[in-house]
């Protein structure tokens, strides 16, 4: 997860002064704290457990509430800077420090891979028109940026679920642990063969990622649901592999593979991605009425329901309601 999108959506967590500058900046490119106010006067490098450390003895002291920890889980030199890897409560986070432990920089951006990313929106084209649209969002079930986009695909779906052939499917693979594999696979059964109820299952989710509670408020059949959960486990070898490190991406992420075929066929790389008529498509913000807006353009001819104006209004990533201030941002490798 960005570790800038945390204190975004859960503002009680930050120093005010750090939260603002935080929030406003998009994307966080260029994004750093000094940790020290004795820059220039130790330039040697630490080593990475040191530096991490000081990075997180940072955190904690300047920008966590009384009571809430960061603790380090990971750090490995990477460009020149130390990428560390550390948790706050349940989430996962990855920042920079420098090599001599003076500057923290909250994110990092990969700047080969974001000019590609606009070289591809600048020349992306609508999706071919059909009678009905085939409407496609791949994600992982606790990316933040991916449940953003489900937050906006939603009220999307309500709209038009009887006009096109709308669904979410999954990455096939995951960055956020077994919990997520556990919840794709509940959401595909649920997909699957209690389809009706799904829609009213994945709103409750994306509010507060609380499976139990969602599945007794969508009217889940929960026997049914474990026994599509326990077929799709042994059919596609999820827990398998998830027990097999060897068959991890990049020896990182455990592979979920029941949407591998669609994942290779559209090349997915992360979550969000929406594909619309078999067309990877760009969405210009993650808000319902620009969802609504290039799927309506789908259509040959679009219903009396696209003249509906639904909000223009972007969501937080993660869980959670409230208006985030970037459109921005993915769960990829």
């Amino acid at each position: 997860m960005n570790f800038k999108d945390f204190f975004s959506n859960k503002p009680p967590y930050v120093v005010a002064i750090i939260a603002i500058v935080i929030g406003l900046i998009a994307g966080g490119t260029g994004v750093y704290l000094y940790l020290s106010q004795n820059q220039g006067s130790n330039t040697s490098a630490l080593s990475p457990q040191v530096a991490a450390q000081k990075a997180i003895d940072f955190i904690n002291k300047n920008m966590l509430r009384e009571g809430v920890k960061a603790s380090l889980i990971d750090v490995v030199e990477q460009s020149g800077l130390y990428k560390i890897k550390f948790k706050i409560e349940n989430q996962e986070f990855e920042s920079y420090v420098s090599r001599d432990g003076q500057l923290l920089f909250v994110q990092g951006v990969k700047i080969e891979e974001e000019q590609q990313a606009s070289a591809a929106n600048q020349n992306s084209q609508p999706a071919e028109k059909r009678d009905t649209p085939d409407i496609k969002l791949f994600v992982m079930s606790y990316c933040p940026f991916g449940l953003q986009a489900e937050k906006a695909f939603l009220p999307v779906y309500d709209l038009l679920k009887g006009k096109a052939n709308m669904g979410i499917y999954f990455v096939n693979y995951a960055m956020h642990g077994k919990k997520e594999i556990d919840e794709n696979l509940r959401q595909y059964c649920i997909q699957k063969e209690q389809n009706e109820k799904y829609a009213k299952y994945l709103a409750c989710f994306v509010k507060e990622g609380n499976y139990q509670e969602c599945l007794s408020q969508a009217g889940v059949d929960v026997a049914k649901l474990s026994t599509c959960v326990s077929a799709a486990d042994n059919q596609y070898k999820i827990t398998e592999k998830y027990n097999d490190k060897s068959t991890w991406l990049s020896g990182r992420f455990p592979l979920f593979g029941i949407h591998d075929d669609l994942n290779e066929q559209y090349g997915v790389q992360g979550s969000p991605t929406l594909v619309i008529n078999d067309k990877i498509v760009s969405v210009g913000s993650r808000s319902p009425e620009a969802f609504k807006k290039v799927i309506c353009d789908a259509f040959n001819n679009p219903p009396e329901e696209c003249s509906q104006t639904l909000s223009d209004k972007v969501a937080s990533p993660g869980f959670g309601g409230g208006e985030g201030s970037s459109s921005g941002g993915g769960c990829g490798q």
